[in-house]
This record gives structure tokens, sequence and C-alpha cells, in this order.
């Protein structure tokens, strides 16, 4: 079969799933893009231009140009307040939907979204494309082998000076609600465990140009007395991290690092006696299947690969709200100056 898409959102990052979708070939096979939306009708053309889609509907209704284009899938990359409204028609018109990050602009948005999408027998999903990069799916594999011995912390750095412009810089909570979430699921993902508990600092750094909290620290607990720890900043220049973060993992028998990149330094003990033990380096195995570490384009193809065979997507928002709900934990936890217990 191959469907019928709308995508609704013209700004930069559609060009990223447009990208996607045209150099992957399966779905250039799967899907065909026949409707684009966006409030500004002209940049919309202006997008359909750029990427050569041909006679195609544009609109700036999107329940008009679902209906005309007879969409099967709609792709939602729209602002964060608008995606309630987005996903809702999407669904309403029988579409399976794709959404950016974040899943909704509040947990109690994003449990109605998981009721309209299981009351209309949909499939929605979410963005979480970091977790289809080949670090992270190694990292996960490594974790599983128990090479590490059983898992006991996670700790990431998140530092970046990247100047956006536009909406973000006037966003409230705008590290933890618009950045972080990646790298809350990546720790999710990786380690496999539930987040319970959080303790989040949250501040805005003298010379900031973001307008909130462009900076936070935040203490989780994971399920099976997992603690996962997060330092991150959007306006710390002059020593980047990756924007995966860089990592320490560690387990009863021995610690993982990871630059975020192409590095990995993993060690195992190996001595019995001595102040220090000795330890011994341990390869990290590749990923499972090289097809799952293509970013944004697997993300799509797993949803669409869902979809035929009927299962649930690997980013599914019955999952991905478990990340979210570890964002508003520690918003909450840092508005109010204490320990959150987090609940999806």
């Amino acid at each position: 079969m191959r469907y019928r898409a709308v995508l609704c959102g013209c700004g930069a990052m559609a060009k990223g799933w447009l990208r996607a979708l045209s150099e992957s070939d399966v779905l250039r096979e799967k899907v065909e893009v026949v409707g684009l939306v966006d409030l500004d009708r002209a940049t919309a053309e202006a997008l359909a231009t750029e990427f050569e889609l041909g006679d195609i509907i544009i609109g700036t209704d999107l329940p008009t140009v679902l209906r005309e284009s007879r969409a099967d899938l709609l792709f939602d990359i729209v602002v964060p307040a608008a995606r309630r409204a987005v996903v809702a028609a999407g669904l309403a018109h029988g579409c399976h939907v794709l959404s950016e990050k974040p899943m909704a602009a509040t947990l109690e948005e994003a449990r109605e979204l998981r009721r309209l999408a299981a009351e209309t027998s949909r499939t929605h999903a979410i963005v979480q494309n970091r977790r289809f990069i080949s670090g992270v799916r190694r990292i996960r594999r490594l974790i599983q082998s128990g090479a590490l011995g059983e898992l006991t912390a996670l700790h990431c750095d998140f530092f970046l000076g990247p100047h956006f412009g536009g909406f973000r810089e006037q966003m409230d909570n705008v590290l933890l609600l618009d950045m972080a979430i990646h790298t809350f699921d990546a720790a999710r993902f990786m380690s496999g465990k539930d987040p319970l508990s959080v303790y989040c600092h949250e501040y805005n750094p003298e010379g900031s140009w973001y307008r909130h909290g462009a900076a936070a620290n935040a203490i989780f607990e994971f399920s099976d007395n997992v603690a996962f720890t997060y330092r991150g900043s959007w306006c710390a220049e002059g020593a980047n991290t990756s924007w995966e973060s860089t990592w320490r993992i560690t387990g009863s028998k021995g610690t993982l690092l990871w630059d975020g990149g192409d590095r990995f330094d993993a060690n195992v003990v190996t001595g019995r006696e001595g102040f220090m033990r000795s330890v011994a380096p341990i390869a990290v195995p590749e990923a499972e299947d090289r097809a799952d570490t293509h970013g944004h384009a697997s993300v799509i193809e797993h949803f669409i690969r869902a979809i035929e065979a009927g299962t649930v997507p690997e980013t599914d928002g019955s999952d991905n709200i478990k990340s979210l709900a570890m964002v508003f934990g520690a918003i909450d936890s840092a508005r109010d100056g204490k320990r959150v217990n987090i609940a999806a």
C-alpha cells in the first residue's frame, strides 16, 4: 500500500521531514506527500516548490486539506501550543499521526490525545529521532547484554550555546520542554527503566539570550534503584558537548563512557584484590539493525511498518508519554522546589 500524507506546519523543521522522506528508499516507495498546510499559505507554497512536490493540495485549513487530499497519514510539525488541535483533527479524519516532539504542551493534553487515538483505533507516535542513532542503540545492547553487570546509574552532560532566534527564545522552560526530552527519552530507552521521581533546579544564567529556563540540573529515580542525573544548558558557549550529550553509565561490574559521537570507552573490573581493582576494556556491540540508525528516516520507517503490521511503533504515544512526564515532573519540581513523583 502507498500512503497519502499531509504535512502540517511548513517551517524550517518541515525540510528535515521532507529530506528524510526523499532520501529513504523505503519511504519513497511507501509514502506520497499529497498536501501541505500552514497558517501562511506562501510558506507552504515555497516549501512545495523547493522540494518539487508537484500538483499537491495546499491550504491554511487542516480539515479541508485532509478531506480533499483523502489523506491516510498526518505529519504534525506545528509549534507545541497547536499540537493538540492538529493531532485531534488528524485522528478525527481517520489518519495515523506522527508528531514532532514534545507530544503535547501539557501532560493533560497528552493524556487526551492518547484517549483520542484509542477511540479512533489510529496510531499516534512521536519523532524521538535520537533513539535511532547508532550510539544510543549500541549502548542499549551493551546494557542488555549484562556486560556491565546490574545497571546502577546513568549520568549525562549537555552544554551548548545555539542562537536559534524565533519562538524558542521566548518559550517558558525552553531547555526542559524543547530539548531535554531527547536526553530523557534516550535514558529511558537505553536503561529499559521507568521514571519514578525527580528533583530539579532550573534557572536562566547570566547572559542568557533566552527569556526563561535555559539551564537545568535534575536527579531522577528510575525503577530498580537506578539513578539518572542530567546537567544541561542551552547558553553555555566555549566547550560544546555533542547534541546527544556526553554520558557515564555505571554498572555493578564496570563503566561505559560515551562522547555522544563515535568514541566509546567501556571497562569492566577484572582484579580481585587491591585498593583500586584492575580493569580491562570491553567492546561495545554494534546496533542490531543498521537500518535503525538513520535518525528521522528510521522513525518514519518504523511508524509505517507498525501500521502495516498492526503493531505499536517504538515511539508510540503510549510510551512517549513517560518521557513527557519526566519533562513536566522536572518543571513542577523546579517550580515548587521539591521532589516530585512522576506519573504518566
